[in-house]
């Protein structure tokens, strides 16, 4: 078994010992459950850590697409006494300021919320589908400009919410979108991410850049999707779509409810983590005010 000291933390001790000393730095973890199992929670729990682990907390990009948000504000007020500051819609206006702390560094990242409830190909018509094309340049340079002002301010852990359930995951937008995260700046060297974000003012900013550079080896992801699948069993017989993102993880955690004689429990299992061995049991969880406890 690999060194725990290397592994990094979920921000649930329990979880850790289940995960042979907690997930594997540089690798992809993606959680399963319906709508209210606890992955945002999770998600916090996990963010929250890396104050510990690296100094600085994680990021959430939130990938809704209905206008409304996840509950990641009221979330971390209650689980770590953390107010998330939020990053303004805009474009990179001044290239000096990735470098400015107070003007790069924010928490959360919601860029696709005005994008309607539509989130496969098959839902739009050609019109909306242009539409949609020629918004989507200027919010992948938000997006890229939020991961890349918080990884050179020392941020090594991300969380992915708001991946909605499809019937085809391959056919998703917000899947392809996060396809692009995952490939074009969380797995990318940091220089080839700045020429990405930067592209006519790199030259200029190519000293900051080395400067600020960072291994993307030590980049820990956490996507959280949601499944039509409520109960655990369920999610143990659901086939992954061949070629998409989860059937690439690291780590596959799936959350679902069980029956527990009369009443309803929730519970959890590691379908897959490579690296290590792992427990394969399925282990009852509580919610409480701090985030998730395995029982």
């Amino acid at each position: 078994m690999a060194d725990a000291s290397l592994r990094v933390s979920t921000g649930c001790s329990e979880l850790d010992h289940l995960l042979g000393g907690g997930l594997l730095p540089g690798t992809l973890t993606v959680v399963l459950g319906a709508t209210g199992i606890g992955k945002s929670q999770l998600g916090i729990q996990f963010a929250n850590a890396g104050t510990e682990q690296e100094g600085e907390r994680g990021i959430f990009f939130d990938m809704t697409a209905r206008g409304d948000s996840q509950n990641h504000a009221d979330y971390a007020q209650r689980i770590a006494d953390w107010n998330l500051r939020e990053m303004p819609l805009e474009r990179l206006a001044d290239p000096n300021d990735l470098w400015d702390r107070e003007k790069s560094r924010f928490d959360t990242a919601h860029p696709f919320f005005n994008m309607g409830r539509r989130v496969t190909r098959d839902d739009l018509d050609p019109d909306e589908y242009r539409e949609w094309q020629a918004d989507l340049t200027r919010k992948l340079d938000i997006t890229i400009r939020f991961f890349y002002g918080n990884f050179v301010h020392g941020v090594r852990r991300c969380v992915v919410d708001g991946i909605e359930p499809t019937d085809r995951p391959s056919e998703s937008f917000q899947f392809e979108i996060f396809e692009y995260i995952h490939n074009q700046i969380l797995r990318k060297d940091s220089e080839w991410v700045a020429r990405d974000l930067l592209r006519v003012h790199y030259r200029e900013n190519a000293e900051a850049v080395h400067k600020h550079a960072y291994s993307n080896k030590a980049l820990t992801g956490l996507i959280l999707c949601t499944t039509k699948e409520v109960m655990l069993e369920d999610l143990l017989s659901r086939p992954l779509d061949s070629g998409d993102i989860l059937s690439n993880a690291n780590t596959i955690i799936l959350m679902g409810k069980i029956r527990e004689g009369m009443k309803m429990g929730r519970a959890l299992h590691v379908a897959k983590h490579r690296g290590s061995p792992c427990d394969e049991s399925i282990i009852p969880y509580t919610i409480g005010e701090k985030g998730i406890t395995l029982q």
